[in-house]
């Protein structure tokens, strides 16, 4: 397979997965600010909310200030927001459009008629309920591409290289999440306030609601939720699941051997896994917690540039 094509292949996964955690990200925002009962509640961590969609730096070199509308229409539709959920899917397409002989033709079908249906989209009005309506279709287009992927593809090299993609990309969003969380959180101690709510809201963001309070009902403790959101093995949106598969992918794409020019790759791989192993989750203080965190980012980072050296994949900036 050509390295222009597992590249495509590669960052069609991670973009389709980044479109559906900042959407869900976003949704999840938005209810609460429906549920709050006054306007400063309403008016709450949306500066972190950008952070989780790695958008902040960005918007706020533009707007310089935090306002609530703006922030929506940045993060749904803007096309000066490379990370906004329009250009995140429009470069999922590009890269399934250059890839169209390898994909299931549903898989290009499902992303071609979000592309189409979007320009109309942008047309309505900017209401609450329309942006939701959006939201929703962003998730559903993502999941419904992730179940063709699953239900159709064989588990050769090109399903390996889109799975890479969309491991790394869910196991670096998680720990963004958590790390702003375990800042907010920080921040806010000294109030007296109650972390239930940041908590709850971190496994709202991460789809680990359900999964968590099976675990450990009826606790909200952050204890917990970073322990279950960091090591649990069998929750396939922990930091520990994601990376377990980022290393059977690139194990399978060596079958099972370790050759010259991936072994620093494997390094890295068994590397991370021993920290993410041996850290002591529920005895970190919030510093503790949020270094661990920022480094397990760093090295995702590193991961990616690995793998792409590794395969010679090119990097095209458009869809970073």
């Amino acid at each position: 397979m050509l390295s222009r094509v597992a590249d495509s292949l590669y960052w069609m996964a991670r973009n389709i997965e980044r479109a559906e955690n900042n959407s869900r990200v976003l949704s999840v925002q938005l209810i609460h600010m429906l549920e709050a009962s006054d306007q400063e509640v309403m008016d709450r961590d949306w500066g972190e909310v950008l952070d989780i969609c790695a958008a902040k730096l960005d918007y706020m070199d533009r707007y310089e200030r935090i306002d609530r509308e703006t922030i929506i229409q940045y993060l749904t539709i803007s096309p000066i927001n490379s990370n906004s959920l329009m250009n995140s899917m429009n470069y999922a397409r590009e890269n399934a459009r250059a890839t169209r002989d390898i994909i299931p033709d549903d898989l290009w079908e499902v992303l071609n008629e979000f592309h189409l249906a979007q320009k109309d989209w942008q047309e309505l009005p900017n209401t609450r309920q329309h942006t939701q309506d959006y939201l929703k279709k962003v998730k559903t287009t993502s999941m419904t591409a992730q179940g063709i992927i699953e239900s159709t593809m064989s588990r050769g090299i090109p399903y390996t290289f889109i799975k890479v993609g969309k491991w790394i990309e869910r196991a670096d969003k998680t720990a963004r999440v958590l790390n702003v969380i375990c800042e907010k959180n920080m921040k806010e101690a000294s109030y007296g306030t109650n972390n239930y709510y940041y908590w709850l809201t971190a496994l709202q963001f991460l789809r680990g609601y359900d999964a968590y309070i099976k675990e450990h009902p009826p606790t909200m403790e952050s204890r917990h939720v970073l322990d279950f959101m960091i090591k649990e093995r069998s929750f396939p949106r922990s930091i520990r699941y994601c990376m377990d598969h980022v290393m059977e992918a690139v194990q399978r794409l060596e079958g099972g051997k370790i050759s010259h020019y991936s072994k620093d790759l494997f390094q890295m791989l068994e590397t991370i896994q021993e920290e993410i192993k041996e850290a002591d989750i529920e005895h970190m203080d919030m510093e503790e917690l949020m270094s661990f965190l920022d480094h397990f980012q760093d090295r995702c980072l590193t991961v990616s540039q690995m793998f792409s050296e590794t395969y010679y994949l090119i990097e095209p900036v458009h869809v970073r």
